[in-house]
């Protein structure tokens, strides 16, 4: 088949599984249709890194892809192109590769002129990032640039704006309902409080879908703040009537107590997006817990088992949903670009598969409909109106 062009991939942001079986369907429908496909390495990093000479060895860059590679790949999680933070648009001075130093001298450099040149020394004809809101808003940065750009939706929080639906989200939740029912057996040995934290920096979707599938009595979510007095005391009630003596709750990293003006987080550091590090909100629920419990006991403290999922929700190989709709983002990707379509973000809604333009990326983030979907008083999701609901009950609206 007659060569169509060059296909370029990255993975950006945390990883997630289900990336792998999307990097798959892109390359293998490519090769296909007669694309060349690279896979650019280390997200946003490669692009930049890159070292425009025969000579170089921009192996840590850039691969070229093939069936045997992406085939293997897939059944595992991860991503096999590797991933990073790097922002081009907000570049430290001390992230800038040395063939760079001499052209951008500020403390913080726009590098988008050189990606560019990158992009064009590759020869790349269509770019398909796969990552978050952060990833993607870079994406659509190149896409105003001039760039034709066919973007994927990936994270745990499933807070991408314009779909029901983010690439990994799944598997998370799978993983916190089988952790969160393993976790109950020491919490019921020693009647306890289970205190479990999980993603989520402004949504709280991957508490509140487990929380409805039974992984737990109540659930904190960050689109609102949270009365610990009353947590305390629908966790003293769910204990007491549990024959085991034990109750679960989930809490978003970003969630935070009433009278708190930050989110918790484990240090100071920030990232290329101005993102600290979240966690530490489910120790300071458990100690708050254990501390205010003899109120609503008679008197009787109750101890806490305390559990931060982190990185086991995401690890490891992808579930049937995160095997099989990467499967079908990676193939929107295709339809788009055979068409000569660009500036979308393939994307689920309602059910349905489709695509929304790029811009959207830069609206609002996408959050838990709180009058809708949970229920303020008693601190858990509603159940009332499924009817006509999409797979994951709530979109992207």
């Amino acid at each position: 088949m007659s060569y169509r062009g060059t296909i370029g991939i990255l993975t950006g942001g945390g990883d997630v599984p289900g990336l792998n079986p999307a990097i798959r369907a892109i390359t293998l429908r490519a090769l296909r249709e007669g694309y060349k496909v690279l896979g650019v390495r280390r997200g946003w990093a490669g692009l930049v890194e890159l070292v425009q000479n025969s000579e170089a060895d921009n192996s840590n860059n850039v691969i070229e892809l093939d069936e045997s590679t992406v085939n293997a790949a897939a059944r595992t999680g991860g991503t096999f192109l590797h991933s990073s933070r790097t922002r081009p648009s907000h570049l430290p001075q001390s992230n800038l590769p040395v063939h760079l130093r001499g052209q951008y001298t500020d403390a913080v450099s726009d590098v988008t002129s050189a990606v560019l040149s990158n992009i064009e020394y590759l020869g790349i004809d269509y770019l398909v990032p796969i990552g978050g809101d952060d990833t993607l808003s870079y994406g659509y940065r190149l896409h105003k640039e001039g760039v034709k750009v066919v973007a994927i939706p990936k994270t745990m929080d499933n807070d991408v704006p314009g779909t029901d639906y983010c690439i990994g989200f799944g598997t998370c939740v799978t993983r916190t309902i089988e952790l969160a029912n393993t976790l109950r057996t020491s919490a019921g040995s020693h009647e306890r409080f289970l205190v479990i934290e999980v993603f989520g920096r402004y949504a709280g979707y991957s508490a509140l879908l487990p929380a409805m599938a039974g992984a737990a009595d109540r659930c904190v979510i960050p689109e609102l703040d949270f009365d610990m007095d009353q947590l305390t005391e629908l966790m003293v009630y769910d204990r007491n009537r549990n024959p085991s003596r034990y109750s679960v709750v989930l809490i978003s990293e970003g969630a935070k107590i009433k009278g708190d003006d930050t989110m918790s987080f484990l240090g100071s550091e920030k990232d290329q997006y101005g993102h600290a590090k979240l966690g530490g909100i489910g120790r300071r629920v458990g100690e708050e817990l254990k501390r205010r419990s003899p109120k609503y006991n008679n008197g009787k403290r109750i101890n806490v088992v305390n559990q931060r999922l982190g990185y086991l929700v995401r690890c490891g190989v992808p579930d049937a949903l995160d095997s099989v709709v990467p499967m079908a983002y990676g193939n929107l990707a295709l339809d788009l670009i055979l068409s000569g379509t660009s500036g979308r973000l393939v994307n689920i809604r309602n059910g349905v598969y489709g695509s929304i333009s790029m811009e959207v990326i830069n609206g609002p983030h996408k959050v838990v409909d709180v009058k809708k979907f949970y229920n303020t008083a008693r601190l858990r999701p509603n159940f009332k109106d499924l009817q006509d609901a999409p797979l994951f009950i709530m979109n992207s609206d």
